[in-house]
């Protein structure tokens, strides 16, 4: 989406934006970075989740005792999976949307801006 964004519009001729349009080594290393960026991004927020809700299992099983303990009636391993997971993956996938945003507007301002 950023790329055909950038070559859509009128820019000075020169740059990164030439390097990008004319599909040249420099250009290639500028969308390998971004990609890099954005898988980084997502092995990062990954690892968030797979500690946040995968530890659970681990907790309940290395200290038995948390998984008996009950808040409002429910027991603590159901209100944690069942009902709490829920938010905790939207505020993941809101930070991610988020981050990959910056991170293609970091690229997009890259790429156009002016030479010296």
């Amino acid at each position: 989406m950023v790329l055909a964004e950038v070559s859509r519009r009128q820019h000075r001729v020169g740059g990164a934006h030439t390097e990008l349009t004319q599909q040249t080594r420099v250009g290639d290393a500028l969308v390998r970075g971004l990609v890099r960026a954005q898988l980084a991004l997502a092995l990062q927020l990954s690892a968030v989740v797979l500690v946040g809700l995968g530890g659970l299992p681990w907790l309940f099983a290395i200290a038995p005792s948390v998984g008996r303990l009950t808040v409002l009636g429910v027991n603590l391993p159901w209100l944690l999976l069942a009902v709490l997971s829920f938010p905790f993956l939207v505020a993941v996938g809101w930070t991610y949307v988020r981050l990959a945003e910056r991170n293609e507007q970091d690229f997009t301002d890259l790429v156009q801006r002016p030479e010296r």
